[in-house]
């Protein structure tokens, strides 16, 4: 199998895609392919859920370590969190023991965000971009996971942050982090100059065969376009294979689906290189399984288990009959991109609907499409749609701010205060505001959220935890109070669906969202699992084969759950009222 994304591969490659789409497993065969062909190559991961370890069957930590397997192959994997940590201590401790406690808390609580998670982690691997010296070594180093273009927005910002920010004028941003990145700045511009050499630089952006993941890879190379990033390549991994005397309804619905949104992707990818890769039938795990991603299809092997049934767990209808029993309440579905949150959650709200209790379905997901999951015209008894605007919050915010704090500046202070508010994390803080709006919403009626992808969610928790511990500091003792996050925390009042796809890598990535929320007080309710071939019907080998592959995710999300729903993957797309009932039923 001729690559294009392969040919003539430059210094640098990076692989970015949302959970699930099978990059780490491109990046780990592209890494294995270049080494087989006598290179040097270091393969690093900065995805919080790598599993380039299991691939290869040994522990790869955040130093460089030789794959034992492949000759001339070492790996990488940068700990987010870690990373995180450590950048905040290099920051505050100079200052600890010189400033008082609060303004210590003050200092930490700004940096406790997930912008200064993305800081920190290209911070980690900006050396291996800007400092030749250090990849001298290497004839090539692969990325698994590219910085996004909201991180290089950050970098790129110009200005002052550091005495703007001590001298109280900035509002609530991702600046913080920015504030201790002066002395770097020659550092990331050398990095940031290197993305976006397409002669050192090859960005490939990894998708599957769906509407809603080649819409999201385009949305990903718009945004890096705006920063003077230009990707390179594109991947559609995991597509159908033919196979001319194949009768099963369900791979026939499959694959005129794939075809469908491959010959319909957005036309800003149109003249993006691209490759298709086909559907295996092992999961990319061991260095066999690696070897064979870049091969034609492989023959499936024969007596393969055949699991057809899901076992108890209860459908998700009879999951939303629970939920309705509360009357009301705040429903929120959350999880990666690219997993169902939006048909998930159209669903659920489609259900309470029909049994006569008012409903409001609402996305704080930017890319969100409500309407296309309800059906195009389609109307319900009892539910609203709405969707939370960013651009919309974020121009209200600005001008509120600027006419607040920016009142009684000088025009040098209103340009810093205005330049603050171009900051990307402004959209968290607006949205925020019309987040706890909808939080409280559901004091008299069934809020149903489908929330973004889990970053944008995340800070979204980080705004209410911070609003949260804010009134806490400034209320009497005794006064009774409750906050948005109080709410998040109450079981009675908010369910969280962690919505997956049986499938390892998004499993790991929600298992580090429900432990993300546990540390924050909030426990998940249930958990759904989409798109499951072993709740389907088919007959098709490939399709049984990749049925079987699914038991060992199924199990772990059910050792985790305290409720689990399996929701088949179905022959026709679930939009409508009618195939959304079939879906949760």
């Amino acid at each position: 199998m001729t690559l294009r994304f392969l040919t003539e591969p430059t210094r640098f490659l990076f692989f970015t895609g949302k959970g699930g789409v099978g990059k780490t497993s491109i990046a780990c065969a592209t890494a294995v392919q270049l080494a087989g062909e006598g290179r040097r190559v270091l393969l690093v991961s900065t995805d919080p859920a790598s599993n380039v370890g299991q691939v290869f069957d040994q522990t790869i930590g955040n130093t460089i370590s030789p794959v034992t397997s492949v000759p001339g192959l070492d790996a990488l994997e940068i700990d987010p969190e870690q990373a995180a940590a450590e950048y905040r201590e290099r920051i505050i401790s100079p200052v600890r023991g010189l400033l008082p406690e609060p303004e210590i808390a003050s200092i930490t609580e700004q940096l406790s965000g997930s912008c200064t998670t993305e800081i920190a982690s290209f911070n980690e691997f900006t050396a291996l971009l800007a400092d030749p010296a250090l990849v001298a070594d290497y004839d090539n180093v692969i990325f698994d996971t590219a910085p996004t273009g909201h991180t290089i927005r950050l970098l790129k910002l110009p200005g002052d942050w550091t005495g703007f920010l001590e001298a109280g004028k900035g509002d609530a941003s991702c600046l913080g982090p920015l504030s201790g990145l002066e002395k770097q700045r020659d550092l990331y511009s050398g990095a940031v100059g290197a993305l976006a050499d397409p002669s050192l630089t090859r960005l490939v952006l990894v998708a599957r065969a769906q509407v809603s993941s080649l819409a999201e890879i385009a949305r990903t190379a718009e945004e890096l376009t705006g920063t003077g990033i230009r990707a390179s390549n594109v991947v559609i991994n995991a597509v159908l294979p033919d196979a001319p005397d194949e009768d099963d309804s369900l791979v026939l619905a499959i694959r005129d689906r794939e075809r469908s949104a491959i010959e319909d992707m957005p036309a800003s990818l149109a003249d993006v290189p691209r490759d298709i890769i086909e559907l295996k039938p092992e999961n990319m795990v061991g260095l066999d399984a690696i070897r064979s991603l870049f091969q034609d299809a492989s023959d499936v092997p024969p007596d393969s288990p055949i699991p057809l049934s899901h076992g108890d767990g209860p459908s998700l209808d009879a999951m939303i009959d629970q939920i309705a029993s509360d009357g009301r309440g705040l429903i929120m579905c959350m999880g990666k991109g690219g997993v169902g949150k939006t048909t998930i959650a159209a669903a659920v709200a489609a259900r309470l609907a029909e049994l006569g209790h008012d409903v409001h379905l609402t996305t704080t997901d930017p890319a969100g499409h409500l309407e296309n999951a309800l059906g195009a015209g389609q109307e319900l008894p009892n539910l609203v749609m709405s969707q939370v605007s960013p651009d919309q919050a974020v121009k209200d915010y600005r001008e509120h701010v600027m006419n607040t704090k920016g009142k009684n500046l000088d025009d040098a202070g209103r340009a810093l205060l205005a330049e603050d508010l171009l900051s990307p994390c402004t959209e968290e803080v607006a949205v925020f505001q019309q987040f706890s709006h909808l939080v409280s919403e559901a004091r008299r009626r069934f809020v149903v959220m489908d929330t973004a992808p889990t970053g944008h969610t995340l800070l979204l928790m980080d705004a209410a935890g911070s609003y949260h511990r804010e009134i806490a500091r400034n209320m009497d003792s005794g006064t009774q109070y409750t906050t948005p996050f109080m709410r998040l925390q109450d079981p009675d009042y908010t369910k969280i669906l962690l919505v997956t796809l049986p499938e390892t890598t998004p499993v790991l990535e929600a298992s580090i969202l429900e432990d993300d929320l546990k540390r924050a007080g909030i426990q998940p309710w249930a958990w759904v699992i989409n798109q499951s071939l072993t709740a389907a019907n088919t007959h098709s080998p490939l399709l049984r084969h990749r049925a079987n592959q699914e038991q060992g995710p199924i199990s772990a999300v059910r050792e985790r759950a305290t409720r689990l729903a399996i929701v088949p993957l179905l022959q026709e797309e679930p939009v409508g009222p009618q195939r959304l009932a079939a879906l949760a039923s």
